[in-house]
């Protein structure tokens, strides 16, 4: 992907003039070779760099919120006068450039230097001595990232079951399984990155238990951490079925990066797979599968696809969306067995495939804050601070319950930039800042070249409302009585981004 601008588009160190440009309007042009925005906002100008950070997003597409920029593709936000990354899923920032205004125009001069941890300022009596973290996931590294962005100079340890770091677990089941994303775009962070920022990563290291009162984290081999501040962020573990007649061998699930290499592996010489569950992952395993021209069986209980999540309407045509596409759905059914390749469905019909895939659902890895006697309920109980029972200790991402101002309801969300975010936040009231986490949920599925963004969280909603055809653009909005739940948007990535700003607002 090439970063070299049109030579046609406006050079903003010769100028713009600022009657082009309304409040809150954007401008995609250059500084010398580079490509970069002009942004207007409350009588401001800022120059900033084109593309978001995380995965390219075009941020002349997105919207300004006071001082930030959000990108309209997986909604990070930007601080527009220093080009930090506010919120996740970005992680870096963005260029911007000193801004002078003469007469009627404006000019970009210098580029402006990166924020440094240094001019954060932490007292020493806020800031925990040593801090782990126990989880290798979204949300842990996170927040690692986050307490150095803060300042905070003391030890910190992650403590990761995984055999591999902190991965792009969406792109698993999405452009790394369908073969277009390459292993080393994968990890989060290079391998330097916590040799730089003094961050231990503990890899293949499994916990065994949590001591509250002591404040240690023992692992599986003996091994033990101490902590003056932890941070639980275990994520989640794939539900597992018991299939009669099946091998190890024949069943695969996709949760870690040696999941999705196994699956690949397994593709080179399959022509058929069974895909079990109708869920977002194994939607976006079916249509990874079928870029790889294997044939494709979806085996699920419901009628339509993601039905319970977000409705029959979106179902159809989602279900629509992959049999275009070759997939073929064997609804209202589950597996009862497999003898050898055969495998048999609940009605008494069989498909001949090479192995299955199962993706039907998650668990959330709470046993071990159950077992510290930490409170529990479908999740670990945090509070609008997201911390737990036990001062000092926190959770984030899959396993945490939060209080929602949104819904009004404690709610657990599977989501990765939920993780992240909540990493983030969780990070900031470690070091004493005591910020409520307020964000709004959000999450993106790509299916082929159909992504759908949803913003909000509604378990249960009164009615759904849908503007737009779902082959051109449209908006979904669940809604409770008067009041939206949550949207999803197809092709509507601006009005996605206003969606979220509007719940902000509204808590």
């Amino acid at each position: 992907m090439s970063d070299k601008p049109d030579t046609a588009a406006p050079d903003f160190k010769n100028g713009f003039a600022v009657t082009q440009l309304q409040d809150g309007g954007k401008v995609a042009g250059r500084v010398d070779d580079e490509e970069a925005v002009l942004v207007r906002s409350g009588g401001e100008y800022f120059v900033i760099g084109a593309h978001c950070t995380h995965y390219h997003g075009p941020l002349a597409d997105g919207l300004v919120t006071g001082d930030t920029v959000r990108c309209p593709w997986h909604h990070a936000c930007f601080d527009l006068r220093t080009g930090e990354p506010v919120r996740a899923p970005a992680l870096d920032p963005i260029s911007c450039w000193r801004v002078e205004r003469a007469g009627d125009k404006i000019y970009a001069r210098e580029k402006l230097p990166e924020p440094k941890p240094a001019d954060r300022k932490i007292t020493a009596s806020a800031a925990p001595k040593s801090i782990v973290i126990l989880g290798g996931g979204a949300a842990g590294l996170a927040a690692a990232d986050m307490l150095r962005r803060e300042g905070y100079g003391g030890p910190i340890t992650m403590l990761s079951a995984d055999e591999d770091p902190p991965v792009d677990r969406p792109n698993l089941s999405k452009d790394y399984l369908a073969g277009t994303a390459k292993d080393d775009w994968m990890p989060l962070r290079s391998p330097e990155y916590y040799t730089e920022q003094k961050i231990e990563l503990v890899q293949n290291a499994r916990a065994a238990s949590i001591d509250v009162e002591q404040k240690q984290v023992t692992l599986e081999n003996g091994k033990r951490y101490g902590f003056d501040a932890l941070l639980i962020a275990t994520g989640a573990e794939p539900v597992h079925l018991e299939i009669p007649g099946a091998t190890a061998s024949q069943v695969l699930y996709l949760r870690t990066f040696a999941d999705s290499r196994a699956i690949i592996a397994r593709t080179a010489k399959a022509k058929t797979v069974v895909v079990v569950g109708g869920s977002f992952i194994g939607l976006e395993v079916a249509a990874s599968l079928r870029a790889r021209d294997i044939a494709v069986h979806v085996v699920a209980p419901e009628q339509q696809p993601l039905e319970r999540i977000m409705g029959p309407e979106v179902g159809t045509f989602i279900r629509q969306l992959h049999e275009g596409k070759g997939v073929t759905f064997h609804l209202g059914r589950t597996v009862k067995r497999i003898d050898d390749r055969t495998v048999t469905l609940s009605d008494g019909s069989t498909i001949d495939a090479d192995f299955l895939v199962l993706g039907v659902g998650v668990k959330p890895a709470i046993a071990l804050a159950e077992k510290a006697g930490l409170a529990i309920d479908k999740g670990i109980t945090v509070n609008e601070y997201l911390e737990t029972s036990a001062p000092g200790i926190f959770a984030a991402g899959d396993v945490a319950r939060w209080p929602d101002p949104h819904t009004g309801d404690r709610i657990r969300v599977e989501h990765w930039v939920v993780a992240e975010r909540q990493g983030q936040a969780a990070a900031r009231n470690m070091l004493g800042q005591r910020r409520r986490y307020d964000g709004v949920p959000f999450f993106w599925s790509q299916h082929y070249d159909v992504a759908i963004n949803y913003v909000g969280h509604a378990e249960k909603w009164d009615k759904i409302e849908i503007d737009g055809s779902f082959d051109k653009d449209c908006a979904v909005r669940y809604m409770r009585g008067t009041r939206t739940l949550a949207v999803a948007t197809v092709f509507r990535d601006l009005e996605s981004l206003k969606a979220e700003a509007a719940m902000e607002r509204s808590a």
